[in-house]
């Protein structure tokens, strides 16, 4: 059921004083776009008849065929805490539409849909998620630009003075709870100006929803205290990058379909068929889960990252870890998955390797309870651990020769996907840095 009417959203914006409202979306490669309208426009956007130029949007149509439809999802209002001073602004994300009434396969929150009902056609009923977003805060120049000095020398679950970003981390989560989100944690990390903030699990669309949300709060009021948020992966050398674990589990009629009290570890069949999916199509899911060129700086030993491809109940050094939590809390943890991601596609693909396991009843290899960091290349091939690709050029071959995460994906977004991250790759393989210049400028 709806949480929200048509009827209940022209309330809201009488008794909250909204004059805009953002009528929102993702693009293919996870930024999130918006159509600004006033609220005159409302009932307008809300039957269906807001049209935009989609081929000016990464990913979505050529110019010849361009024009969209932004259906909005009522039950993503909602109003931006910040912007109170002369009438407040509201957000509604919405599905992408073609002109002939149906979803835009371009569309990354509408091919979720596709997989999340993939998903329901076997007999499950939702898939939850619960993301665990990393980010570095940065102070900014005089003109507003960030810069590499960071806002603190804090270490994991350090407290002030050492955690400088903790007033801003406090007002993040204090502009979440009001706008709805049920903070569990939110703390200092490993690296010096790294930070985690955890929000409770919800189903997939939702949670993709507030991984987009959150993002943008943490961007926002980063800049109020003159701090730059920032998502890429690695944005320093020698300490660790920032990941963003994806808890995930399926459900069926209110029950966690990965518990089984009297199974080994209590582990059921189903999670054991999805760990074995997820570790199966690991190597393929890399390029979309780590989209960038800067992710594979993340994916390397010694940084807490995982390289390997392995499960395990009891380390941190796999790519899936099974947390202790049992009973409604059973969950797969996959701690590959990294910020820079577009979480639609992100989760559309581990949606669609988990279910592959499932319905292929596949078997995981055996648990790996060793530290993998420390084991040589003959002991990992000896247990059958795989290495993670180790560039965004090698994890799109993987990519392109698995037919399970092509489908996850469709044509559509798969071409324009591929074709825009080749485009990257090249740009930076042909690029000079400035590493090059310090090694060979005067040896040569």
């Amino acid at each position: 059921m709806s949480k929200y009417s048509k009827e209940d959203i022209f309330r809201l914006v009488k008794e909250e004083n909204v004059k805009f409202i953002r009528l929102q979306f993702t693009d293919l490669l996870g930024a999130i776009k918006n159509v600004e309208i006033p609220v005159s426009q409302l009932e307008k956007a809300l039957d269906n008849k807001m049209m935009f130029d989609g081929s000016s949007i990464e990913g979505f149509v050529r110019i010849e065929e361009s024009d969209m439809y932004l259906y909005p999802d009522v039950d993503t209002w909602v109003v931006f805490p910040w912007t109170a001073e002369k009438g407040k602004v509201a957000r509604l994300i919405c599905d992408i539409y073609k002109p002939d009434g149906t979803p835009f396969e371009g569309d990354p929150r509408a091919n979720l849909k596709r997989i999340v009902q993939e998903m329901k056609d076997l007999g499950f009923t939702s898939f939850n998620l619960g993301p665990e977003p990393e980010f570095f805060l940065f102070k900014v120049d005089e003109k507003g630009n960030p810069t590499l000095e960071l806002n603190d020398k804090g270490g994991y679950f350090d407290l002030a003075p050492t955690d400088l970003g903790e007033n801003c981390r406090r007002d993040i989560v204090l502009e979440l709870e009001e706008m709805g989100f049920e903070v569990e944690a939110s703390h200092h990390e490993v690296a010096p100006g790294q930070h985690e903030i955890d929000f409770k699990y919800a189903d997939v669309i939702k949670a993709c929803d507030q991984i987009q949300t959150f993002k943008l709060v943490v961007k926002t009021i980063a800049r109020k205290h003159g701090l730059h948020a920032t998502f890429m992966p690695k944005p320093l050398f020698g300490v660790n990058g920032s990941g963003m674990h994806c808890n995930v589990s399926l459900f069926k009629d209110g029950e966690n379909a990965f518990f089984d009290e009297k199974a080994p570890g209590q582990l059921s069949e189903t999670a054991l068929q999805f760990i074995a999916g997820t570790i199966k199509h690991a190597p393929s899911f890399t390029a979309i889960c780590n989209p960038t060129v800067n992710s594979y700086k993340r994916l390397v030993p010694g940084y807490e990252a995982p390289c390997y491809v392995a499960w395990s109940g009891q380390n941190r050094s796999p790519l899936v870890r099974i947390p202790a939590s049992r009973g409604m809390s059973t969950r797969v943890e996959v701690r590959s998955v990294d910020p820079a991601a577009n979480p639609y596609l992100a989760l559309a693909t581990l949606l669609a390797a988990g279910l592959d396991g499932i319905k292929n009843q596949l078997t995981p290899p055996p648990a790996v309870d060793r530290n993998i960091y420390v084991m040589t290349k003959e002991e990992r091939e000896e247990v059958g651990i795989v290495d993670l690709p180790a560039t965004l050029s090698m994890a799109l071959e993987q990519l392109k020769s698995n037919e399970v995460i092509c489908n996850a994906l469709g044509s559509h977004l798969l071409e324009n996907f591929i074709e825009a991250k080749e485009i990257e790759w090249d740009m930076f393989r042909t690029q000079v840095h400035q590493w090059e210049r310090d090694q060979y400028m005067e040896l040569y």
